[in-house]
């Protein structure tokens, strides 16, 4: 995501010296940028103007501007390589790590990238079009091929000499584990770098590997694959096929993106829209509003419900306009506690903490805890509206003790009602297919906004007839 100067010092400190070495000599910077890591490089051709990132690139060898290229802002790289002539692009992609080749190939124009694949080395090509089969947020889709294997019949030595091949001859992503096959190419272990290292000379692979091997399957949802990494600690985990072969790896930094992207998406839809496509700041104007707007009409409407609860009871509310003055203290109350309710389930359900089943366990948490929290709240409202009357900041008449009582009774219903309904609708929508971060803190407010004027003004009701009304 693009940041400001401000935020990346060193960034804002070399970009006028990388401008000047483009003026006078670009043949220079790959030697003066050579100790730099490619995510800094990155954020210096995000600071300096646009038409000099591709003179900059230009001056960098082809692996290393690769490199640059992983860490490059999602907008500016599209732009870059859709310029650029498309054997150029495809030398670029090429020297890429195949998971973030292919992640940049789907973030291009589809034309654009059919384009590009086809001037791909034939092995990469290959390579890319199977990783590209996978739907993007899968396991298959998250996966890098370059992985380290070896047979599990292979002594410790052989191994090592196997390995150090592997190292020399080009780029291993993944290269802290080391998978163990069996003769049918079957996935049947796993060790690390440093276990291989200090196995005993003599010893066969199979002797020293892990045999119990934790795995995902190609098609296993991002989700599965982070909570998967989280609960083994792995900094690696494999992706194995139905047959048992492994098809890649999913690594830990790819695991943590996968981490950010879920809860930025969780909590935009937690705020009442859709999950942004694009980082806030490079997202167009238009495409923000449609995003925002569904939401926000579909709300309005439920807020409209809100006003035709209001006008059943208006001639309650005339013959006792105090009652309109704790209106919004009452329906600001439930939804507040509805949206807590809504919070804790939907992350104990996304932790696995809960399950479907469990929605009578919530439930019967979370009634006594509405009708503790309902009969707090409406403590401290009978509590305002005496020490109000009390001290003359205003006078609610005759019967101001039916009044607190009617408040304080309808706070804990109103709270009750809330906390049950904020935890019952998460369990609602994920028993339809839908997510439960849909069940954000605005929709479940709007919900308890009607039921709990209803609840307010039937209590109002019941308590208060024959003297205010």
């Amino acid at each position: 995501m693009p940041k400001s100067p401000a935020e990346r010092p060193l960034a804002a400190l070399m970009a006028p010296d990388i401008l000047d070495l483009l003026e006078e000599a670009p043949s220079t910077i790959a030697a003066e940028t050579e100790e730099l890591h490619p995510a800094d490089l990155a954020e210096v051709a995000e600071l300096i103007p646009r038409d000099k990132v591709k003179a900059l690139l230009a001056a960098l060898p082809k692996e290393r501007a690769a490199d640059v290229l992983e860490y490059l802002d999602e907008e500016l790289r599209t732009e870059f390589l859709e310029e650029i002539p498309t054997a150029q692009a495809a030398a670029l992609v090429s020297q890429m790590t195949p998971d973030d080749r292919t992640d940049v190939l789907e973030e291009m124009d589809e034309q654009v990238a059919e384009e590009i694949v086809s001037e791909l080395p034939k092995e990469a090509r290959e390579e890319t079009e199977r990783l590209l089969q996978h739907e993007p947020n899968t396991a298959g889709g998250l996966m890098t091929t370059e992985f380290v294997s070896v047979s599990a019949d292979l002594q410790v030595d052989e191994a090592l000499e196997a390995v150090r091949a592997l190292a020399r001859s080009g780029r291993r992503e993944a290269t802290y584990n080391i998978y163990a096959t069996d003769r049918e190419g079957r996935l049947a272990g796993v060790l690390s770098l440093r276990e291989l290292l200090a196995a005993p000379p003599g010893a066969k692979i199979s002797d020293v590997a892990w045999t119990e091997v934790v795995s995902v399957s190609p098609n296993a949802d991002r989700q599965e694959v982070a909570r998967t990494t989280a609960t083994y600690d792995l900094i690696a985990v494999p992706v194995v096929s139905e047959s048992g072969h492994i098809m890649g790896v999913v690594t830990v930094d790819d695991v943590i993106d996968v981490l950010e992207d879920v809860q930025t998406e969780d909590i935009q839809k937690l705020g009442g829209m859709e999950a942004l496509d694009e980082p806030y700041i490079s997202i167009r104007f238009w495409p923000m509003i449609k995003k925002r707007g569904g939401w926000l009409t579909a709300l309005f409407f439920g807020e409209m419900l809100t006003a035709t609860a209001m006008s059943h009871f208006e001639g309650e509310i005339a013959h006792a306009v105090v009652l309109a003055l704790f209106v919004p203290l009452i329906i600001s109350s439930g939804g507040n506690s509805g949206s807590q309710a809504t919070s804790l389930i939907i992350r104990a359900l996304a932790l696995r903490e809960i399950s479907l089943h469990d929605w009578w366990k919530v439930a019967l948490r979370e009634l006594p805890s509405g009708l503790a929290l309902g009969a707090l709240l409406g403590l401290v409202g009978i509590t305002r509206i005496l020490v109000w009357q009390a001290t003359g900041w205003y006078n609610y008449g005759a019967h101001y003790w039916l009044i607190a009582f009617t408040v304080g009774l309808a706070l804990v219903g109103v709270v009750t009602f809330g906390t049950l309904a904020g935890s019952m609708l998460p369990f609602l929508l994920k028993r339809f297919g839908f997510d439960p971060a849909s069940a954000s803190a605005p929709f479940v407010a709007t919900l308890v906004d009607v039921t709990g004027l209803i609840i307010y003004f039937t209590v109002a009701l019941l308590i208060l007839r024959g003297t205010l009304l």
